[in-house]
């Protein structure tokens, strides 16, 4: 007799993101390291073995059109469970009935993932699952260790919570206490409908890194992940196949971001031989190449004729700038690498799929980049992107320390 094959058990993640956020404005779609939060939600679930299906639960359509560019389903999320005194439960159960409905397929693991932990790994989210996934578990979650003294206050003065007060042992005689972190939990589907909540039954940790177990609630939080999030994501470059088209900044980006001026007043700056290589590179791939820039200068234009590319510059508003010509060349900004230096590049940055930031850039705009550069501005930082794309043949390495 043949061997009976196991049965791969359906594996449901769903992900809710309400359009309304009193804390953040469009929070769900808020960049950390240029990716949209519900984006880096539903990258770390498709990237978890065991997980089947990925949708997300929401009452907003470009929150619905961002799950979808980024693979994940879109379950519309009734108005009436839309609220802020809305449960993620009761999203979790309109998406899990909708799912099955629309699919024929009983759910046998359903996992609630939160947008706001933007450095939820793939590796935790399958983790969860399989514990409930194998039996081991009928629910789990993700749980950061924590040895804080806890407190609360009350009339007659502050008192210790998880410690007597008049005893503070050493943090390693201390039993390890877990913090939740609002990031994943799994739950047996079935169970899940009989009792209406996350947690039943036997519970499972998941413990993970204290240093990824961030919240984005407010401003501070969303400022703290675009901060941190070059330490704490792995690296990431395009390829070829990301990309159809490369727009640069000028000042800071192909340049050392200095002017040198004559007693005329003309102004001079220095490009690097090596980024003029990895452009033209780029053209004879067939990717459009262009030039925008803030100012109104004759070195940027002179430049783009000797590099035989199109400039805009003495441009106020480069993202308008950017999605005029991205419409009129055909291009989906979602497959534009932008690659700049300043604050005036964030703009841009929100619009295109690959923000690029160089090395030497503002911190704000290497926090809101997806790929930062090794190579400064003006040293060959444009040939290294052109080596991302191309094949490591292109790379320039970084100068020597002055």
């Amino acid at each position: 007799m043949p061997e009976k094959q196991p049965i791969t058990p359906t594996v449901l993640a769903v992900i809710p993101a309400r359009g309304g956020s009193k804390g953040v404005p469009a929070k769900n779609l808020a960049p950390v390291a240029g990716i949209p939060l519900v984006g880096r939600a539903v990258r770390a679930c498709l990237g978890a073995p065991g997980v089947t299906d990925v949708v997300v639960s929401t009452d907003d359509g470009a929150i619905a059109a961002a799950a979808r560019s980024f693979g994940a389903g879109a379950v519309r999320r009734p108005a009436e469970i839309a609220g802020d005194t809305a449960t993620s439960e009761s999203a979790v159960r309109h998406a899990l009935e909708t799912f099955e409905a629309e699919h024929g397929r009983t759910v046998d693991v359903v996992l609630l993932v939160q947008c706001t932990s933007p450095f939820l790994t793939a590796a935790e989210v399958a983790e969860t699952a399989a514990r409930v996934a194998s039996g081991a578990a009928d629910t789990a979650f993700t749980a950061a260790p924590s040895h804080g003294f806890l407190w609360k206050e009350a009339a007659d003065g502050a008192t210790g919570v998880n410690h007597d007060k008049a005893h503070r042992p050493r943090r390693q005689d201390r039993a390890a206490e877990y913090l939740e972190t609002g990031a994943v939990y799994a739950m047996d589907a079935a169970g899940f409908r009989r009792h209406g909540h996350r947690f039943f039954g036997r519970t499972a940790l998941v413990v993970t890194d204290p240093a990824r177990a961030l919240e984005i609630d407010d401003p501070h939080d969303l400022a703290r992940a675009q901060v941190l999030a070059p330490l704490l994501d792995t690296p990431l470059t395009p390829s070829l196949a990301d990309v159809d088209a490369v727009v640069l900044d000028f000042d800071g980006t192909q340049t050392d971001d200095r002017v040198h001026l004559d007693a005329e007043g003309r102004e001079f700056v220095s490009a690097h031989r090596g980024d003029g290589l990895g452009i033209a590179a780029l053209r004879r791939a067939g990717l459009p190449v262009l030039i925008l820039s803030t100012e109104q200068n004759a070195v940027v234009a002179a430049r783009a004729r000797k590099l035989r590319i199109p400039v805009l510059h003495g441009i106020d508003r480069k993202d308008l700038a950017l999605k005029e010509w991205c419409e009129a060349e055909g291009i989906d900004p979602a497959r534009v690498l932008y690659a700049g230096n300043d604050v005036n590049d964030l703009p841009c940055f929100h619009l295109v799929g690959w923000p690029v930031a160089v090395s030497s850039a503002h911190d704000s705009v290497r926090a809101a980049a997806r790929a930062v550069t090794v190579t400064p501005g003006g040293f060959g930082a444009i040939r290294e992107i052109a080596a991302w794309l191309l094949g490591p043949e292109l790379n320039t390495p970084a100068p020597p320390n002055p």
